[in-house]
C-alpha cells in the first residue's frame, strides 16, 4: 500500500456548518473504503492547511478518485502529496547511484 497526505483547506460552505464536521468525517471513512482507500488518520492543523489527512491506498487512481469525492461535495479542497515511510527512503537511497 502506498500513503499519501491530503493536505485540506475548509471551504466557506465548511465553515458554516462546521459543527457537521464529525459526521462528514465518518462519511469520508465510509467513501474511502469504497475506492480502496483507507484513512489512517486525520488532524486538525492550524497554519496553511486545516486539515491533514493521512491515507493509504494501493495505487494513485484509487486516491484520485476518493479525493474527487470529498471535493464534490464542497467542503475541502486538497492538495494531495505521496509520502514515503523510513524502510522505503532507505531503500531508494541505496539504489541511488
Amino acid at each position: 500500500m502506498s500513503m499519501y497526505m491530503l493536505l485540506c483547506n475548509y471551504t466557506d460552505q465548511a465553515i458554516r456548518n462546521i459543527k457537521d464536521a464529525p459526521s462528514r468525517r465518518a462519511a469520508a471513512r465510509e467513501t474511502a473504503k469504497k475506492f480502496g482507500v483507507e484513512i489512517k488518520a486525520g488532524y486538525l492543523a492550524l497554519g496553511a492547511y486545516d486539515l491533514i489527512i493521512h491515507v493509504e491506498a494501493r495505487d494513485e487512481e484509487s486516491v484520485a478518485k476518493f479525493v474527487l469525492s470529498l471535493a464534490s461535495g464542497g467542503n475541502l479542497r486538497t492538495t494531495t502529496i505521496k509520502v514515503f515511510s523510513e524502510a522505503e527512503t532507505d531503500r531508494i537511497i541505496a539504489a541511488v547511484a
